[in-house]
This record gives C-alpha cells, sequence and structure tokens, in this order.
C-alpha cells in the first residue's frame, strides 16, 4: 500500500494534463495522459454481432457483465487513477471494447498479477486481461486471444551516441540493465553467447533492486542501455524526456510471446474475444484505445486464437 500511495500522489498533479518533454531536446510531445477515475476520453465500441454470436453458449460469472481481472501494476499498461481505488490504463480501456462489443457491462477485478491462473480457473472470473504473453506452456491450461506485441525496449540516455540495438552485434561490449530471472535475461544471455561464439566481446548485465536505482545508473553513465518490457519504458521517455528507445525485440525471441486475454480452457469464450477483437481492429476503435496510451507500436494487424507461443522448457 505504501508504494501504491506513494505513486499515486506523484500522479495527481499529471491527471488530465499534457506531457511535455525536458527542455534539452528538440522534439517536441503531443501525448497526453488521463488518470482520472471518471475516465472522460476513453474509447467505446458497438456491438458485434459475430461475436454475440460466439458466447450464445457462454454463462459468464456473473449475468450481463465481463468480469476481467486486472492487476494494476505498471503505467501505461494499468494503474490506479488518482481516486486510488478505478483501474485506467490500455488494458482497462481494451477491455471496455471488448465488452462494448459483446454487449456487456464491464467489471474489473484487481488482482495480484501472480495469482491470475488460480482465480481463472476458479472460476472467479471469466478472462484476465493484464499482459499475459502467450506460451505453449499456458496454452495447456488456458485458452488464448491475442491483443498486443509482447514488446521488449532498448532504451538509452537521450545524449547516448547508441542510434539503434537490434540484435546480437549490436550489444557487444555495453553495459545493459536487465531484469534477474526474466525473459528479457535470457534474451540477453542467448545474444552474449552468440556474440562470444564470433570472437565479440560479451555485453556487461547490470541488476538492480528497483527502478530507481536502475534509472540513476544508466542517466550516471554508469549503464549504457536498459532492456525491459517496453510499455513502460515508452510512457517514461514520454512523460520524462531523459530517455529514448533504440530498439525493440519481441518478448519471446527468437519466437513470438505476444500479449493475449487469457479465459479457462475450452470454456470457448476465446472465439467470441478474437471475433470481437478483430472487428475492432477493422473498426479503428482498437488502435485509438492504444494510441490513448502511446502504444501504438504494440499494435497487432489481426488477432489470432492460440497461436504458437513462447516454447517453454
Amino acid at each position: 500500500m505504501t508504494k501504491r500511495r506513494t505513486f499515486l500522489s506523484n500522479l495527481a498533479a499529471l491527471a488530465t494534463v499534457p506531457i511535455a518533454w525536458s527542455a534539452g531536446l528538440a522534439r517536441a510531445a503531443t501525448q497526453s495522459y488521463d488518470f482520472s477515475p471518471q475516465q472522460q476520453g476513453r474509447a467505446h465500441a458497438p456491438k458485434d454481432p459475430d461475436a454475440l454470436r460466439l458466447i450464445a453458449g457462454y454463462r459468464f460469472v456473473t449475468p450481463g457483465v465481463l468480469t476481467v481481472a486486472v492487476a494494476p501494476f505498471a503505467t501505461p499498461i494499468a494503474t490506479y487513477a488518482t481516486d486510488a481505488r478505478s483501474i485506467v490504463g490500455s488494458d482497462p480501456d481494451y477491455a471496455q471494447l471488448v465488452a462494448d462489443a459483446l454487449g456487456l457491462r464491464l467489471q474489473l477485478v484487481p488482482v495480484a498479477w501472480p495469482d491470475w491462473p488460480l482465480g481463472l480457473v476458479s472460476g472467479r472470473y471469466d478472462a484476465v486481461i493484464s499482459n499475459v504473453g502467450v506460451t505453449e506452456k499456458r496454452k495447456q491450461k488456458f485458452d488464448f486471444t491475442t491483443y498486443r506485441l509482447g514488446l521488449h525496449g532498448f532504451y538509452v540516455r537521450d545524449d547516448s551516441s547508441i542510434k539503434s540495438i537490434s540484435e546480437p552485434r549490436d550489444i557487444a561490449g555495453l553495459r545493459i540493465i536487465t531484469g534477474s530471472g526474466a525473459i528479457q535475461e535470457r534474451i540477453l544471455l542467448e545474444w552474449n553467447r552468440r556474440n562470444v561464439a564470433q570472437g565479440l566481446k560479451e555485453a556487461t548485465l547490470q541488476y538492480y533492486d528497483d527502478g530507481a536505482s536502475e534509472r540513476l545508473a544508466l542517466l550516471s553513465g554508469r549503464a549504457d542501455a536498459i532492456f525491459n518490457p517496453h510499455a513502460p519504458l515508452a510512457y517514461e521517455a514520454a512523460t520524462q524526456g531523459q530517455i529514448r528507445q533504440v530498439g525493440t525485440v519481441n518478448a519471446g525471441w527468437p519466437f513470438k510471446a505476444d500479449v493475449a486475454i487469457a479465459t479457462r480452457k475450452g470454456s470457448g469464450l476465446a472465439q467470441a474475444l478474437t471475433s470481437a477483437t478483430n472487428g475492432l481492429i477493422r473498426g479503428g476503435q482498437y488502435r485509438a484505445a492504444l494510441a490513448r496510451w502511446g502504444l501504438q507500436s504494440e499494435a497487432l494487424a489481426h488477432s489470432e486464437t492460440n497461436p504458437p507461443g513462447f516454447p517453454d522448457a
């Protein structure tokens, strides 16, 4: 609760205020973020007849309601509004669009991210929309509807000489901050292995206990880059203007691990959600919702049901 209250106190002054880049930047930001509980700018969508037909035999947790679990863990994906109760962000906006397409009222249920599998299996909610990546192991227990690219981003200090990081050789000899034991660390370790095999220098990986320490290391020049989930870093770049993106990599590299709605295995709901999502893509509401939170680069061309996911060991 302390971390949440501290974040909210810092956030309150930002609600509905346009964000400006730091004076040292040559470019100007036009992105703005609304953290008010009212969310007057949230996109809505009409009912989707095709999706409605596909949910005819499904029994919702609460009749007439799409009950969705979401972990308010990171801006702009999902966080608490300035009232410290309402959940706002890109995932809640997408959940609202899906509920609209199905002709249902949306009920968001805040959960701790590690708790979503048990809650979904036990029937506490119909779906989980909370930055869940598709993996082959998870597909054994759940059905998935993809709705966003699973991206990790390389970010550097704004005045860094690094222009692009897109392949293993680009990190040779760099000092890179990443998450210990996380999927992004796995990618960097494999890139290091490939570089060493080609006679290139390893990147030095750095680990910190909190985001503030990571930023201090990067901004003070003790690290050359940070490699972590893209969306929170993109938000930081837009709001603080001290870092910039130099590359993105799919979280499942060299495979794909896109972000998806999780539903109970065999419930039949996934097909309806996929149909609804593709309708939202065609109608433009999907991209509008992503653009509202600066996540246009994570847009999918089309949604899939249970696509190939990351091949868990």
